[in-house]
């Protein structure tokens, strides 16, 4: 049994090495021998009181960078989306077009036939409308 005794955290991470000889209790001669590495590491209780501190040191550093950068910075010149894009308005058109074409079946219309709808088709147009 290998008791650490003197248990601080300065010692946490540390690597000790400890090494391990077999002999005959009447020889001095060693059968073998092993090096076993060992490392302090925290209890939970521990660790979650390190990751705490260290957080908040993190969270009080990206405050006061936060204050610093806002205080010297210029305001940037941004001009906000004062509506939808430019991709939502032609979707929304082409959506309308295709529930105004007609559907197929429908024989008294100037449309060619290429451009009759199916029902599933207009179905999806109104949903993506929607």
């Amino acid at each position: 049994v290998i008791r650490h005794r003197d248990v601080r955290a300065s010692y946490f991470g540390v690597i000790d090495k400890f090494r391990l000889q077999v002999s005959e209790q009447s020889q001095r001669k060693a059968l073998g021998k092993k090096e076993i590495i060992a490392t302090l590491l925290p209890s939970a209780k521990e660790q979650q009181q390190q990751k705490e501190e260290e957080e908040k040191r993190i969270k009080e550093h990206l405050a006061e960078s936060v204050f610093f950068e806002q205080t010297l910075c210029q305001p940037e010149n941004r001009t906000a989306s004062s509506g939808p894009s430019l991709l939502t308005v032609f979707l929304g058109i082409v959506c309308i077009a295709a529930l105004m074409l007609p559907t197929l079946g429908d024989l008294e219309s100037l449309v060619p036939l290429y451009l009759h709808l199916s029902v599933n088709q207009k179905l999806v147009a109104a949903y993506v409308l929607g």
